[in-house]
């Protein structure tokens, strides 16, 4: 697994929240009293912010983000944004994450709009390489692909040696 520099690290976290903030609305409009999500990207940030790191903060900011997603399994635009965020709080454990987080926010679009997917994917992916610092974005988005075949959207993570 590729090391990164702390400062990568907390790069990578901050850019992951951003991910998944942008797809919340998604899981807080269908569950709007349902606040795991919205906690693990605020403790992504707080990390960030503050470099102070709990593992038992992090992992239970993850883990109940990603309980939240297994109770919007009837809703997969809000079940992907839940997941993003869980991913992007686990950035702060392990860099990698940073990447899922991305990658469920684009699954979260996709399945928002299934009419306008290719599209509003291939926005939200220009949107997040964008976000990303040069030194990363390559390495990064070469990973997360918007694949559109027989009028179907997938979005795939390639995961090889070295992820």
């Amino acid at each position: 697994m590729k090391k990164y520099s702390r400062e990568d690290q907390m790069t990578m976290a901050a850019w992951a929240a951003d991910c998944a903030e942008r797809v919340l609305p998604l899981f807080e409009t269908a569950y709007p009293e349902d606040n795991r999500p919205r906690n693990a990207i605020e403790a992504c940030r707080a990390w960030v912010r503050t470099g102070v790191f709990r593992m038992a903060e992090i992992r239970g900011a993850s883990l109940a983000a990603h309980a939240a997603a297994r109770g919007a399994k009837d809703n997969d635009a809000a079940c992907f944004a839940a997941r993003a965020a869980g991913q992007a709080v686990a950035t702060a454990h392990v860099p990698q994450h940073a990447y899922g987080a991305a990658y469920y926010a684009l699954k979260a679009v996709a399945a928002a709009d299934q009419a306008g997917a290719a599209a509003k994917a291939a926005a939200e992916r220009e949107w997040q390489a964008g976000r990303l610092p040069e030194g990363l974005r390559e390495e990064i988005m070469e990973r997360i692909a918007v694949q559109v075949r027989g009028g179907r959207v997938s979005i795939k993570l390639r995961k090889d040696e070295g992820f």
